[in-house]
C-alpha cells in the first residue's frame, strides 16, 4: 500500500509553516525534507512520524511518544530514531511545526 495524495497534502500544508519541503517517495511511504535533511516520516497509513535525535529524542521518549519499531522474522524488534507525532499536533499546525522545528534543530 502506498501513501495517499489526499495524506501527502495533508501533511504538507500541516508543516507548511517550516517554509519550502522537498519529499521523496519510499516504501510506500513519503520522506520529507528541510533544506536537505530528512526529518520526517508519512506512512502509508497516515501516521506522520518526526526523526529524533539527542534532546528531541529524549524529550520524545519522555513525553510516551509511540516510537516506531519493527521485527523481522526471526529476530528481535529494532527501533527507529522515529516517533509519531502526537495527535494534538496534527489538529494545530503551529505545534506541529514547532515540534518539527525541534526536530530538526537536533539532527
Amino acid at each position: 500500500m502506498s501513501v495517499s495524495a489526499a495524506d501527502i497534502a495533508f501533511a504538507r500544508e500541516l508543516l507548511d509553516g517550516l517554509g519550502p519541503l522537498t519529499s521523496r517517495k519510499m516504501m510506500g511511504g513519503l520522506c520529507l525534507y528541510r533544506d536537505g535533511t530528512i526529518f520526517a516520516i508519512l506512512q502509508s497509513d497516515g501516521s506522520l512520524w518526526l526523526k529524533g535525535a539527542g534532546a528531541f529524542a529524549e524529550r520524545a521518549s519522555a513525553e510516551g511518544w509511540q516510537r516506531w519499531t519493527y521485527a523481522r522474522h526471526g529476530s528481535g524488534e529494532t527501533a527507529m530514531p522515529y516517533w509519531r507525532l502526537p495527535d494534538a499536533a496534527l489538529d494545530d499546525p503551529g505545534l506541529a511545526c514547532d515540534l518539527a522545528r525541534a526536530a530538526l534543530a537536533a539532527l
